[in-house]
Formats: structure tokens, C-alpha cells, sequence
């Protein structure tokens, strides 16, 4: 079993009420081999939303209290991004996924890569909020990107 960012299996989850569907985890979903999960929606955000980045620093300084998830207009979010990866770590908890596959660049769901907080694209080295969360408990976490380049793959299992 897998857990799978609601909006890579074609659920409109993102800020912007759209998806960034990815087939092989639509068939996942279909199969029954996958539960999504969207952090932003279990922590309390509506959809849309406003765009939100990390300020500050990433994910594990967010939960560290060293930065915050601000939308564009300025309004403090990191409470609701927190919320979501505790709600997401208790699913998580209960499934006890082999792996849990998340879309990068978020500020909840990024895996290696996240916006640096200026809201002009600029993307930087680092985790989401709910990525810091779950790898701390010891669970894995691969971003939809390596999910594609791995299905390509001979082997379904080699992560890039």
C-alpha cells in the first residue's frame, strides 16, 4: 500500500483547484493499492487556496519553529501546514505504507525541492512540511518526479 498526494491521482487538490495527475498512480488509486492524502485539506485549507510558500528556511525548520508557511498576501499559515502533516503522519501510522509518494515542490509535499518563499519560482534544496514530518517517523518519502523516473526503470524499485 501506498500513500499518494490527492492531486497525483487526478483529485483537483492543488491551490489553484487543479491536479497533476500522473497515470501510474491513477492505475494505483484504481487498484486499490493507494490512499491519497492532500495536507493542505486535512489541516484545514479550502481549494482553492492561496499560494503558499516556506519563509525562512524548509520543512524541518518549520516544525523546528525556525520559519512559516506565508501566503503571498502575507497571511500565516503554518499552523494549518502543520496540522495536515500530523493528520497525514496518523494515516500514515495506521496504513504503514512500504512508501508514500508526494509532488515535489510544495511547501507540505515537497520531497527534495520547495520555493524559497519570495513567490517568484525560484525553487530550492529542501523538504515540505509533511515530508520533514513523516521522515522523522521513519517513513519513505519519494516525490512524484522519482516515482516517474523509477517506473521507467528496469527495476521499479531503483529511485534516481
Amino acid at each position: 500500500m501506498k500513500l499518494v498526494s490527492s492531486c497525483l491521482i487526478g483529485l483537483c487538490a492543488t491551490w489553484r483547484a487543479k491536479d497533476n495527475s500522473h497515470s501510474k498512480l491513477v492505475e494505483l488509486m484504481q487498484s486499490g493499492k493507494a490512499i491519497p492524502v492532500c495536507p493542505e485539506q486535512m489541516g484545514g485549507l479550502s481549494t482553492p487556496r492561496a499560494m503558499a510558500e516556506i519563509v525562512g528556511g524548509n520543512g524541518e525548520d518549520v516544525l523546528d519553529g525556525r520559519a512559516r508557511v506565508m501566503t503571498r498576501e502575507g497571511e500565516d499559515v503554518t499552523s494549518e501546514y502543520i496540522r495536515g502533516a500530523e493528520e497525514t503522519l496518523k494515516i500514515a501510522r495506521m496504513v504503514k505504507p512500504e512508501e508514500i509518494i508526494l509532488k515535489e515542490n510544495s511547501p507540505s509535499c515537497g520531497v527534495r525541492w520547495i520555493y524559497d518563499g519570495t513567490f517568484k519560482g525560484n525553487l530550492i534544496g529542501g523538504s515540505g512540511v509533511t515530508t520533514a514530518l513523516l521522515r522523522r517517523h521513519g517513513f519513505t518519502v519519494v516525490s512524484d518526479q522519482e516515482f516517474e523516473a523509477a517506473s521507467g526503470a528496469e527495476d521499479p524499485n531503483l529511485y534516481l
